[in-house]
């Protein structure tokens, strides 16, 4: 028996009826409109009557985008027994629990990821095989393997490149770049994962920092940088920095500046309130303790954010299918983010079309509207009323094809 392997379907075609819309343009919750969807792109919005007799009755469910994330890591592996068995696996076993992790990320909601340190290339394997249907998982934008210091945060795994020197960053932006990298992430600080540093460790000489900022620039790549104190943070904004992950120190004056810079924050607030997750991979003490001890000041910092006006950005750190206090990592980062004072409309915004705007990729992700892929998702309650809604999501499709339907409504053409 010869011939092709068939591939899992990446596009399709339905029409989605009798559903709330919330499209990521309009702020209010849209009712009495169908969805077009053909060749895995949303062709037209059309009102109810014209939906048609084949049209999948959604049962009145609110649609929404689905979740982009804008920190992941599909091969994490952090001090403790589960981390340690990640970081034992061979190539071949790492691609399968990566694309294990992709498939578990699609079906919690989340249709876009952006990956932002991952080992050894194999990120970039993962995203041909999603794209070319062998397995099922989010679209990835990558970083691929992030850059450090010699000994600097994240230098004991293979996710990262140590550079030393302006020459060196400059390089290092290079080999990233070469290899397929959609951004760019830079390791400034300490943080909670590394036993022989602090949060508030600088790592990266002002040099360092100017010469990988300015070399992904003109690739044409943005750069974003794991950062905990306010003053490195400060200095790399200075220098062009696109975007701080964590942000854990941030004072109201270095908030004003991200603000007035157009500098985006993806906070991460689940990764100092999650204690449950730590226990199940074992991790130790040294980190618990610090992680948990910097919760306090890291939900100031994003306060701090939000009150300049920062454009905050859903990101979880913790694998975002993880089963975590009763939802997904995911959901409950989503949470966290309403309880520090954003509102949930702000947050649904914060998850869908801000992550697509900074991805330069709105015209295709981020909001559902003719022209963009049909990447959706559908609960029974509203979102934008109360984020915790998205503990109900039964409905997920990517592409125009349904890949979680928990409630058996669609009959979408694959």
């Amino acid at each position: 028996m010869s011939g092709a392997v068939p591939s899992l379907p990446t596009r399709g075609d339905a029409v989605l009826a009798n559903l709330r819309l919330i499209d990521g343009i309009t702020p209010d919750v849209q009712e009495g409109l169908a969805i077009v969807v053909r060749d895995g792109r949303i062709a037209e919005i059309v009102p109810q009557a014209d939906a048609g007799p084949d049209a999948t009755d959604l049962g009145g469910a609110y649609v929404m985008p689905g979740l982009i994330n804008m920190h992941t890591h599909f091969s994490l592996s952090l001090p403790g027994p589960g981390g340690d068995e990640v970081s034992a696996l061979e190539p071949h076993e790492l691609a399968l629990h990566m694309a294990d992790g992709a498939r578990r990320t699609l079906l919690s909601g989340v249709t876009t990821v952006r990956c932002v340190a991952e080992k050894g290339g194999a990120d970039f394997a993962l995203r041909r095989a999603i794209e070319a249907g062998h397995v099922p998982g989010p679209r990835i934008f990558t970083a691929g393997r992030a850059l450090c210091c010699t000994g600097g945060h994240g230098h004991d795994a293979d996710d990262t490149v140590e550079c030393d020197g302006a020459d060196a960053f400059a390089r290092g932006v290079r080999s990233q770049v070469k290899t397929g990298a959609d951004l760019i992430k830079l390791m400034i600080s300490g943080g909670i994962a590394g036993e022989h540093e602090q949060i508030t460790t600088p790592q990266l000489t002002r040099d360092e920092m100017a010469a990988a900022i300015s070399t992904a620039h003109a690739w044409g790549r943005k750069v974003t940088a794991h950062a905990g104190p306010a003053a490195i943070i400060a200095e790399a904004i200075e220098l062009g920095l696109d975007c701080v992950e964590h942000g854990y120190e941030l004072t109201p004056e270095v908030a004003a500046v991200m603000a007035a810079r157009g500098v985006a924050l993806v906070p991460t607030l689940v990764v100092t309130r999650a204690g449950a997750f730590f226990d199940d991979l074992g991790v130790p003490p040294w980190m618990q303790e610090r992680s948990l001890g910097a919760g306090p000041r890291h939900l100031a910092s994003y306060r701090y954010a939000l009150e300049a006006g920062v454009d905050v950005l859903l990101g979880s750190d913790m694998p975002p299918f993880w089963d975590f206090e009763g939802t997904s990592a995911v959901v409950r980062e989503l949470e966290h983010m309403q309880a520090g004072g954003l509102a949930a409309s702000g947050v649904v915004h914060a998850a869908t079309a801000a992550p697509a705007r900074w991805l330069d990729a709105d015209d295709r992700v981020g909001v559902l509207a003719p022209g963009r892929f049909a990447d959706l998702i559908a609960m029974p309650a509203d979102p934008s009323a109360d984020i915790a809604a998205l503990r109900g999501i039964d409905l997920v499709m990517k592409g125009g094809v349904v890949v979680r339907d928990d409630a058996g409504r669609t009959g979408a053409r694959r």
